[in-house]
């Protein structure tokens, strides 16, 4: 009988030691990563794979005969799996290689070109990041179809009764978050899919920011859609997936035509190959998917109901301390988040702030974050966001609060 491996108590000073740019100086100073939203720091583990693939079985995969090409392949084949089992896909072939959540997101818009119709309405939230708006936006002008938006409240969260009044049997498409990447919000998605169900209405959900602080179960939320990137997952950038129901899977068309994606072409005509290949055209980002399936391997070892707890620790203890500094706004208040925190300090712009800080060795990022509907709704330009990380600490914090009273005195 196999015995599970026992599971590694979570020390967060070991866990470092795994990150070799966590030992970087700026100007002088220890760097404090603070920018984990917008992607996340790679383990040496990974490093590792990415190099390992390079040196010893660089090829292209699929239909090569030579040693090389079949252990890519089957590297490759093999990373798909563990990225289904983790996401718990019925399928291997329900999970798509794309270049990221942007690529995954246009991906579907544009299959469901045919399926919409003058008339036909389409619903998004107000949290939602500029991927999940503008493709739907194109589509609607394409289609004639009508895009509505599912409001928030002050506290940075979805009115769900004004998302219930917006279902109708016009509603064919619902896409929404499942995590804010400006405020931090999770949103209920299993009760904003089943909605959607009801009123017989595809679900698309963004899981790029969930991804790394939540393990999604795809069956279980009864998803037709759901989307990540690896590089907000201690994996490589430039390489995510797409999750879809068989059956839409089955039924939308190719994205890109070339290489791969075809069963038979001839000049007359080309037939499409089964899934996933029908939506995998070309060379993909071989190593990154290797890449992408070591970096779920490490956060698993870790286990993603220790990161959780231990994100909303420091996520709590950030908090306090930042509302202990005179003239700090807080946006994003909902009971419900992951470790981001989005603020102003009144009076001061919050690029100044990012760009004092960072002198200091603090790492945040300033602006809109790719969310300018949810700035106009606060009407403010940007905010500052530190976003956390399993790898980051309590100390790093109080540096973080240190740079930022200095950074206040001097713009004062």
């Amino acid at each position: 009988m196999k015995v599970a491996a026992e599971k590694i108590p979570f020390n967060v000073d070991h866990i470092r030691q795994d990150f070799p740019i966590l030992k970087r100086k700026i100007n002088g100073y220890p760097l404090v990563y603070f920018d984990n939203a917008a992607t996340s720091q790679t383990p040496k583990q990974v490093i590792d794979t990415i190099v390992d693939y390079y040196s010893n079985y660089n090829a292209n995969i699929h239909r090569g005969v030579h040693t090389l090409s079949q252990e890519a392949t089957d590297k490759y084949e093999g990373a798909r799996k563990k990225i289904q089992q983790h996401f718990n896909a019925a399928n291997p072939y329900e999970i798509i290689f794309t270049s990221g959540t942007t690529h995954a997101i246009n991906l579907v818009a544009h299959g469901f070109a045919s399926e919409l119709k003058n008339g036909d309405e389409v619903l998004i939230s107000a949290l939602e990041h500029h991927s999940n708006i503008v493709p739907w936006q194109m589509l609607c002008e394409k289609t004639g179809a009508i895009l509505k938006v599912i409001p928030m409240n002050e506290n940075g969260e979805l009115i769900f009764a004004e998302y219930e009044k917006l279902l109708s049997d016009k509603t064919k498409m619902v896409f929404v978050n499942h995590v804010s990447n400006a405020l931090g919000t999770v949103n209920p998605i299993k009760k904003i899919i089943d909605k959607a169900h009801e009123a017989g209405a595809m679900v698309l959900v963004d899981g790029a920011q969930a991804a790394p602080h939540i393990k999604a179960d795809v069956q279980a939320l009864d998803v037709d859609f759901y989307v990540v990137s690896a590089h907000k997952m201690c994996g490589p950038t430039g390489v995510g997936i797409l999750y879809g129901k068989e059956k839409w899977l089955k039924k939308l068309p190719p994205y890109q035509g070339g290489g791969e994606m075809i069963a038979t072409v001839t000049f007359e005509k080309s037939t499409y190959a089964d899934l996933p290949h029908k939506f995998e055209a070309g060379t993909p980002n071989i190593c990154g998917g290797i890449a992408f399936g070591a970096a779920l391997d490490y956060m698993n070892e870790i286990g993603f109901p220790e990161i959780a707890e231990y994100e909303h620790q420091l996520l709590e203890y950030a908090t306090k301390q930042l509302l202990e500094i005179e003239g700090v706004k807080i946006y994003g208040l909902s009971e419900e988040k992951t470790a981001v925190i989005s603020f102003n300090i009144e009076g001061i712009h919050p690029y100044d702030i990012g760009t004092i800080i960072d002198k200091l060795g603090i790492a945040v990022r300033t602006g809109h974050h790719c969310t300018q509907p949810i700035m106009d709704f606060y009407k403010i330009p940007g905010t500052v966001r530190a976003s956390f990380s399993f790898y980051n600490t309590v100390e790093e914090i109080d540096l973080f609060i240190a740079a930022l009273k200095r950074a206040k005195a001097m713009l004062e």
